[in-house]
């Protein structure tokens, strides 16, 4: 696969710097200003003003220029618009939503594993009189890498068809008409897309080591502004993978994952479709409603009748 990944986004908000804050807590480095990266990933998270919160763009990782060429291609058979910078990137904007996407050739991230933690288990003694070692950690979580994001749209299939035939990611799971998980690496999904009368920004969702680290990143943030958890903890059943979600200032939701379903061989993977409870979680605490309808929704519609 040409594609391998997210390489950064860029994310719109009113409040820049309080923005920057929570980044800073939720684990980021701030390299300069407005600008955060992961331990793995490098720079990921450009925050940018906007009068209403808003994912901007999306940086697609290729490995190579006939991987740019093909989007190209790809884009002239369909009709769409390609924008060439003269620096092995071009930009392409999803109809539907208006998201740019930046395909750039960028070196694949590489990440060492975490050392596995000793865990005492029935029957399974590989801790012997000694404490876990991750009840020392403190602090925030260190997110590794940029996972995926996921944003609503107003047209389903044509949003996941540009995704799919011109810059080519593969299905992965859906929900028809519902939700569709998307990948252009070997995760399980990169971009998810649901169903929505308006296109918003739904969350940004970040690697972390394990559920320790889910955990300590929680309480970090928790620490400061118990309202700022807005789901979790949990286990996703499309994808498999641990979560937490978070609110940042603006209404954003930022993810901690974990344990997330690898597809390193597309023939070896059935895409399939899923309907009811099981779309969502296989366990957690109960959905809340404003995870479905952020609760600045309304305003975000008036403010983008308002642009126009």
């Amino acid at each position: 696969m040409g594609l391998h990944g997210l390489g950064s986004m860029t994310l719109g908000v009113l409040k820049v710097d309080d923005a920057r804050h929570f980044y800073r807590e939720f684990g980021l480095t701030e390299t300069k200003d407005a600008t955060f990266a992961s331990s793995d990933g490098g720079e990921q998270l450009h925050l940018v003003h906007r009068p209403y919160r808003q994912l901007v763009a999306v940086s697609i990782a290729v490995d190579h220029s006939d991987d740019i060429a093909r989007i190209q291609a790809a884009a002239a058979a369909h009709d769409a618009p390609v924008v060439e910078h003269g620096n092995g990137t071009i930009s392409l904007t999803e109809p539907v939503t208006g998201l740019r996407l930046d395909v750039a050739i960028r070196s694949r991230v590489s990440s060492l594993p975490e050392t596995s933690p000793l865990m005492n288990g029935p029957g399974s003694v590989v801790r012997d009189a000694e404490r876990a070692p991750a009840i020392f950690n403190e602090g925030p979580a260190s997110p590794r890498r940029l996972g995926h994001v996921l944003y609503t749209t107003p047209n389903f299939d044509a949003s996941m068809s540009f995704l799919t035939d011109v810059v080519g990611f593969k299905l992965s799971d859906s929900s028809p008409g519902v939700i569709a998980f998307l990948r252009c690496s070997t995760d399980h999904h990169n971009i998810g897309l649901i169903a929505s009368p308006a296109p918003m920004f739904h969350h940004s969702s970040w690697q972390v080591n394990d559920l320790d680290e889910i955990g300590r990143g929680a309480q970090h943030l928790l620490e400061e502004d118990p309202d700022r958890s807005v789901w979790g903890l949990g286990r996703h059943f499309l994808g498999s993978n641990l979560f937490w979600y978070f609110r940042d200032p603006a209404g954003n939701y930022a993810e901690y994952f974990a344990d997330l379903d690898q597809i390193s061989e597309d023939a070896e993977w059935l895409a399939r479709e899923w309907t009811g409870p099981k779309a969502l979680y296989a366990w957690g605490p109960p959905l809340p409603p404003d995870f479905v309808r952020p609760r600045d929704t309304d305003e975000i519609i008036e403010a983008m009748k308002a642009a126009g």
